[in-house]
């Protein structure tokens, strides 16, 4: 797995908005982009294409006008680091470019296919056990690793 600049900017600013305690049915602070790229240090143009991306994958809602910014569409307990990854770049897992699922190999490399899924659960159990709320709150996910959160 390759964390890029977009996908770990996504997390980052997911964490911002979800620690300004909007989300779901609680009301919390509206976050503004130019805000989250000065505390977050991501350049702004870079991130707004990334907001747009979790608002059409129904993470984040927008309200427009001077006193607008970004929410949570559901409690931070409810959001997955796998959601926001998935809402930025696709496949969690890629081989030459394509999703682990849809890489085949014949002969002596035919094994590999089953290595590449194999390491694509993996680390989907890990982003898709782990909520922004565990990262807020430096829990560890329930996948029961012994890696630190922060």
């Amino acid at each position: 797995m390759f964390v890029s600049a977009r996908s770990d900017y996504a997390l980052r600013a997911m964490l911002a908005v979800a620690a300004a305690g909007g989300g779901g049915d609680r009301v919390g602070e509206l976050v503004k982009a130019s805000t989250l790229a000065e505390v977050q240090d991501i350049p702004l143009s870079f991130l707004q294409g990334i907001l747009l991306d979790l608002r059409r994958a129904g993470l984040l809602h927008s309200h427009r006008g001077a006193d607008g910014g970004y929410v949570l569409t559901r409690p931070p307990d409810e959001i997955t680091v796998g959601d926001v990854l998935r809402a930025v770049g696709g496949s969690l897992t890629t081989v030459r470019g394509l999703p682990a699922e849809r890489v085949s190999y014949h002969g002596v490399a035919a094994g590999l296919t089953d290595v590449w899924l194999a390491v694509h659960g993996a680390i989907a159990t890990v982003v898709d056990s782990t909520t922004l709320a565990n990262l807020l709150t430096h829990a560890p996910s329930p996948v029961g690793t012994d890696a630190p959160l922060s």
